[in-house]
């Protein structure tokens, strides 16, 4: 659709913003709150289903310690959320257990887990502290590293931790120590599970830099939120909706447009138009592009950057127990690894939590989930495959756990859609979101950072939140 077309139609009903971000995943929330602390106005469009999805589904498995000294409270704190908020956050020294048939180790703290790793068989004592020491080291490394990163010096992210240390001429060296580039029989499945889990790879894996901060980042401990309803996603919305930001959701197709110059969306049957200086996708291009093509919409002149399709996606279930089936020893975070001799993909490597429930202390709301192929048979059977495993953690709980049904699928806006970064693409690599050519229309490409996980997505949206600042001033 032109804009000569547009401007001829008195039918059209046009509403206008700064910038419009299409989609509701974690990046664009970011980017939106760094864009509404500049005054821009901020409409963030999400698909009806993705809206409509469980908030637990949606939230991150694991959260660093929320503290200044990592990347997410560095984040939190510059993003301006108030303390009040932050006060949500409760520290846990326990970052997840690993729990293997044959072990059930916590992870957090360096002393601590390496005794975790001696008293369970993984390791000798002397071996598992040079394991954990050095994995800590690198972990810090790697966060100087992203100092540094182009990244992150162009989204200014000056509070980013700068890591014990650093500045000595005597440093760990980028990448995995050799302890754990080439760990033993016993430790291998201890650090692929978490791997698996903490990234948010389709396939592949990560880089070297990138596994060293996923599995070193843990050893500073976590955090979670200590009443129901609240969460990440929870704290970020609040956020936007303060600085005059708005939300708005989506049921029906609509096409991309640019009405002079400011690009944005059609919606089709309502006849409206939501437009901005800038046009920010935040879902997966293909999908986005694959969706207006459905429609008999045409995406080449703004989707230049087409990506590939997600090949894989992240399938959770949720289930509803008693408190008290709940065993005790379970941490509030958990992998769950049920054979450590095959490859760890799939329902092999499930990352569960518990969360507090709106219903009161008398129920837990448990969501496991895992990343396995886009296919209907292979979803079917790992949605009951999560299902199976969880109840077997809760023994006796027959009648007293129940599951929660399964939001509708998105269309478009899926940020359950696992990327894969093509090869030699990915931390630490730039990530380029500008797409080709003179509109000012921006894309958040995922999979460039998808190997670091949640902080990926948190480095990502700052990243396109400052560069579209620059981009308006």
């Amino acid at each position: 659709m032109t804009s000569s077309t547009l401007a001829g139609d008195a039918h059209h009903r046009a509403r206008r913003w700064d910038v419009v971000v299409l989609g509701g995943a974690l990046p664009g929330l970011v980017a939106a709150i760094r864009l509404g602390m500049a005054r821009l106005r901020v409409l963030v469009v999400e698909e009806d289903a993705a809206a409509r999805a469980p908030a637990l589904s949606r939230e991150p498995f694991f959260l660093g310690g929320g503290g200044s000294e990592d990347v997410l409270g560095a984040c939190l704190q510059t993003l301006g959320i108030p303390m009040i908020d932050r006060r949500g956050f409760e520290s846990d020294p326990i970052a997840f257990q690993v729990l293997l048939p044959e072990a059930r180790v916590e992870v957090g703290g360096i002393a601590a887990t390496a005794e975790e790793l001696s008293a369970w068989g993984l390791a000798k004592p002397e071996k598992a502290r040079e394991v954990v020491r050095s994995l800590e080291a690198a972990a810090q490394a790697e966060c100087e590293a992203m100092r540094e990163a182009p990244i992150v010096r162009r989204g200014a992210l000056r509070s980013l931790p700068r890591a014990p240390g650093a500045g000595r001429t005597t440093r760990h060296l980028r990448g995995l120590p050799d302890s754990v580039a080439h760990p033993s029989a016993e430790l291998t499945p201890f650090f692929e599970a978490q791997v698996r889990v903490l990234s948010g790879m389709g396939e592949g894996t990560p880089s070297p830099e990138a596994r060293a901060r996923l599995l070193g980042s843990p050893l500073q401990g976590g955090s979670g939120f200590n009443k129901a309803g609240t969460g990440l996603r929870a704290l970020l919305r609040h956020r936007i909706t303060s600085l005059h930001g708005e939300f708005r959701s989506i049921d029906c197709p609509f096409e991309l447009i640019e009405l002079g110059d400011h690009p944005g969306i059609a919606r089709i049957g309502p006849n409206d138009f939501w437009l901005g200086r800038t046009l920010l996708v935040n879902a997966p291009i293909s999908l986005v592009a694959g969706a207006l093509e459905g429609w008999n919409r045409d995406p080449s002149p703004y989707l230049q950057m087409r990506g590939s399709v997600p090949r894989h996606r992240r399938i959770s279930v949720h289930l509803r127990a008693q408190r008290d089936v709940v065993p005790e020893a379970l941490a509030r975070r958990a992998i769950l690894v049920s054979d450590p001799a095959a490859p760890l993909v799939g329902t092999n490597a499930i990352a569960l939590t518990v969360h507090p429930s709106e219903r009161g202390g008398l129920f837990a709301e448990v969501v496991a989930s895992a990343v396995v192929e886009d296919d209907p048979k292979i979803l079917a059977e790992s949605d009951a495959g999560i299902e199976e495993a969880v109840r077997r953690l809760m023994p006796f709980s027959q009648g007293r756990i129940s599951r929660i049904p399964n939001p509708a699928r998105p269309l478009w806006d899926d940020e359950a859609a696992a990327p894969t970064p093509e090869r030699g693409d990915g931390w630490p690599g730039e990530v380029e979101i500008h797409t080709p050519g003179r509109r000012p229309v921006f894309c958040l490409p995922r999979e460039g950072l998808a190997g670091l996980g949640l902080e990926g997505d948190l480095l990502l949206g700052w990243r396109a939140g400052d560069a579209i600042r620059a981009e308006l001033s």
